[in-house]
């Protein structure tokens, strides 16, 4: 898309576009957070960000795109991975990004809101398994290099490995409503970390 707003592709950085992108998904996601998913209004969102209703419908049509475009952005935003130099180290800086993104009070708010609208809604759980793909892959390389420094065996799955530090923080946020801290954080890298090590995580052939 040019800076004027017309044709495709990518708005040019600081362009009214971009900013009205950035409004609307900041609209959304204070929507999501105090209504839920099921009371989610595009009209609502317009005025919450302040353009006009047009805009919105024209751009995004639905409430399943506007999601699924929050989400994306959520993911392009997100901290980058950590580089320690050991497995344990970085699962150690995975573990704590998502701790954080729990803790924080709006992040972790919209997160919960969202997983709670994937179960019952099927566009919004394939935008969330995709928000959720992305970060995965940004992890994913630190389990490889472990690989190649002979850490963990050869063949490990490195998805399985970051997803299951992430697993358990987010099983305690879900299940016993519980913001996890800095010691359940440290737990869920080290156990991941001691079962990649012992071949947990061998991809199967």
């Amino acid at each position: 898309m040019d800076e004027n707003g017309r044709g495709s592709g990518t708005p040019r950085p600081g362009g009214r576009t971009a900013r009205v992108r950035a409004n609307v998904l900041r609209a959304a996601a204070d929507a999501l957070v105090e209504l839920g998913l099921a009371h989610l209004d595009l009209a609502d969102v317009a005025r919450r960000a302040g353009v006009g209703k047009t805009t919105v419908y024209r751009r995004w049509g639905s409430t399943v795109a506007l999601v699924a475009d929050l989400l994306t952005e959520m993911a392009q935003e997100s901290v980058p991975r950590t580089e320690t130099g050991t497995l344990l180290g970085d699962l150690r800086a995975n573990a704590e990004l998502v701790r954080r993104t729990l803790c924080d009070p709006r992040q972790g708010a919209l997160f919960t809101a969202m997983i709670a609208a994937a179960t019952w809604d099927g566009p919004t759980a394939h935008a969330l398994r995709g928000f959720y793909e992305t970060r995965i892959a940004e992890w994913a390389p630190c389990v490889t290099q472990a690989i190649d420094r002979g850490e963990v065996p050869a063949g490990t799955d490195p998805d399985e490995v970051i997803r299951a530090v992430c697993a358990p923080l987010y099983y305690r946020l879900l299940t016993h409503g519980e913001l996890p801290d800095a010691l359940a954080a440290d737990r869920a890298a080290l156990a991941a970390a001691a079962a990649a090590r012992a071949g947990a995580y061998l991809a199967s052939s």
